[in-house]
């Protein structure tokens, strides 16, 4: 089980064991949900289209092979799970 300390600005570090095993990175944005007074839940937010649309395309970039997309996403991939 892990823990964190509330600071006088009311915010908390997410301790490096629940990061890796909820696979948050930086950026990544959770939920809390609220279950009487006593416990709340905290759920990574998936992102939805209108977040990510248009982060891959730059115009100084060129044009990628299916190929090279899919070494790419298989890396970024092996690195969420370790």
């Amino acid at each position: 089980m892990a823990t964190a300390t509330v600071t006088s600005k009311g915010q908390i570090t997410i301790p490096k064991s629940v990061r890796q095993s909820l696979h948050l990175h930086t950026g990544d944005r959770v939920l809390f949900e609220v279950h009487g007074e006593k416990e709340a839940v905290l759920k990574p937010v998936t992102k939805s289209v209108d977040e990510v649309y248009g982060r891959l395309h730059k115009t100084s970039r060129s044009a990628q092979s299916v190929e090279e997309m899919n070494r790419a996403v298989s890396k970024r991939m092996s690195r969420k799970k370790s």
